[in-house]
């Protein structure tokens, strides 16, 4: 599909915005989304990153992204925060704690809450349900939550055993 700016390059771009009730769409290309003042989500943030940690360090850290890539499509974090989208699936391991603040400003949240699908039923259930304890478990082990730990593992145990036989 064609900018629907420039009507020169392709559209990379979907712009929807709602102005007095009107519901207005546009396909634009990386140049006139920028022109138009659109910018990634991702843009600045490695900069805006490291000057944030930076103060609190007093003085800036080392660009470890600069440097790394993923090891399957070979793509760096400034170039993922250029493109506003992620080189492949690898990335979100590679680059999983520079992204991590960015995924849940957009999603909120950085696991799933919503319903699973009927075809998945209990089983993916069972699996959120063990991670959200697991985490709880950790977090009572840190505290030293010791009587609140042995509740979690008896449980995490248990559905355990519900999954392998569910």
């Amino acid at each position: 599909m064609l900018c629907q700016s420039c009507k020169k390059n392709e559209a990379t771009t979907h712009i929807k915005r709602v102005v007095n009730g009107r519901i207005e769409e546009y396909d634009l290309c990386p140049e006139c989304a920028k022109k138009m003042g659109y910018t990634s989500l991702f843009s600045n943030f490695e900069s805006e990153w490291n000057s944030l940690l930076g103060s609190f360090f007093g003085g800036g850290l080392p660009s470890r992204t600069s440097a790394t890539r993923c090891k399957s499509c070979g793509a760096s974090f400034s170039e993922i925060a250029k493109r506003g989208m992620v080189g492949c699936p690898d990335c979100y391991e590679t680059f999983y704690e520079e992204l991590l603040p960015s995924i849940k400003k957009i999603h909120g949240n950085t696991r799933h809450n919503g319903k699973f699908p009927s075809s998945s039923g209990r089983q993916l259930a069972i699996v959120n349900e063990l991670e959200s304890m697991q985490e709880q478990l950790n977090e009572a082990i840190a505290r030293q939550e010791f009587e609140k730990a042995a509740e979690l593992r008896d449980k995490i145990n248990e559905l355990k055993g519900e999954s392998k036989n569910g």
